[in-house]
């Protein structure tokens, strides 16, 4: 048994996965981040790639356009300046669309989740003895087998590519600059979907590979669920520290009343009914705290503390705890069976030491744990067939 409890054999728990993230141990795929960032880049190349076209197009001719003014004041510094500002924007465009795809393909696979803490500097990032470790370790041939399998197929991808382009790649030293640029942007292009489609096949592979592998990291033991599951529900020292702090509460609640009452009535721990008697005040007893379990618990260890006398009652208790509220007079047809608690409680108070008399109650008023007549009940197990 204890074997068992130290292997990972459960999987983990959605809370597991939380810490996980928060640490860092996301899900992610380096290869979905490059075949998004091509992607992008190709798509953008195709329905926004003339802005760009017409930029090199404009800085090639005014670089290769020599008159009489361009010689008298030759000034290459301003036609760099002026490439630069003709091609830079829709490059450093391009450049921000595909970071921002492999960024956000990241964050959609890592539940939305940014932890900056995977930027921070780490030691083991630039040891070599872990980079030599991870470069001839398990993990090491099996990225090593990976890599090659990515160059054949790109390698396939690109060969054919070349087979259907090498007719007019070769041709692009004939003709006027438009048209050169033309087919260059178009090759570009191409190549661009096509390498494309292949990190697309890829990632699709690597995905679900790398949701095995953390499925597998993140695995937990026995004692990690029940750890995990005692921390949710909380120990049993913390529950009974809560009970005590309600408990606590309880009884300042119920501290000026419970200094008035004369008796208490218990079940002997479920139910807890204070009472008093003052003709003055009422013709019959009154209810003046009563409840149930840490409630009367504490109305229990409230009574000790003040000296009022506590008699374990369980019917008449019951009775009254579902027939009484607080401070309201108990009813007509419980008098007899209050009145000789009352004459009890008043033998103790002057020092004799009396036997509790039985107690009758009507059938109607003798309740279950759960407040349900008892006459009820037996008539409905009356009612069932013999086993």
């Amino acid at each position: 048994m204890a074997e068992q409890e130290g292997e990972k054999t459960f999987a983990p728990t959605d809370k597991r996965k939380r810490e996980a993230a928060r640490n860092g141990d996301v899900l992610r795929s380096r290869d979905l981040a490059t075949a998004v960032g091509v992607l992008v880049g190709a798509v953008w190349l195709k329905f926004a790639g003339p802005w760009l076209f017409v930029s090199l197009q404009d800085t090639l001719r005014t670089a290769f356009t020599l008159d009489r003014a361009a010689i008298e004041d030759f000034a290459p510094n301003k036609v760099l300046f002026g490439a630069l500002v003709a091609v830079l924007p829709p490059v450093f465009m391009l450049g921000g669309l595909v970071l921002a795809g492999s960024v956000f393909s990241q964050i959609g696979m890592s539940d939305g989740r940014w932890n900056a803490g995977n930027l921070a500097p780490k030691a083991s990032r630039i040891n070599p003895m872990s980079g030599l470790k991870r470069m001839f370790g398990p993990q090491g041939w099996i990225e090593l087998a990976k890599g090659l399998a990515k160059l054949a197929l790109l390698g396939t991808i690109a060969w054919f590519w070349a087979r259907g382009e090498i007719l007019r790649l070769i041709g692009l030293g004939h003709g006027n600059i438009h048209g050169q640029l033309v087919q260059a942007w178009d090759a570009i292009t191409s190549l661009a979907f096509a390498l494309a489609t292949g990190l697309m096949i890829i990632a699709l592979i690597d995905f679900p590979i790398q949701w095995v592998r953390r499925f597998f990291r993140l695995r937990m033991t026995l004692q990690e669920i029940k750890d995990e599951h005692k921390e949710a529900e909380g120990s049993p020292e913390q529950k009974a520290a809560i009970r005590g702090r309600q408990r606590q509460m309880a009884m300042g609640a119920m501290q000026g009343a419970m200094a008035k009452a004369q008796f208490v009535i218990t079940n002997p721990t479920h139910f807890s009914v204070a009472l008093t008697y003052d003709p003055d005040l009422a013709p019959a007893p009154v209810v003046l705290a009563k409840g149930r379990g840490e409630k009367a618990l504490a109305m229990r260890q409230l009574a000790a503390e003040l000296g009022v006398p506590t008699i374990e009652i369980p019917p008449l208790a019951r009775s009254v705890y579902f027939t009484t509220r607080e401070n309201q007079m108990i009813r007509e047809d419980l008098y007899a069976a209050i009145a000789s608690v009352l004459a009890f409680v008043m033998s103790l108070k002057r020092g004799d030491n009396p036997q509790l008399p039985p107690i009758d109650l009507p059938i109607h008023l003798k309740f279950d744990a759960e407040g349900r007549p008892e006459a009820v009940v037996e008539l409905n197990r009356g009612a069932l067939p013999p086993s």
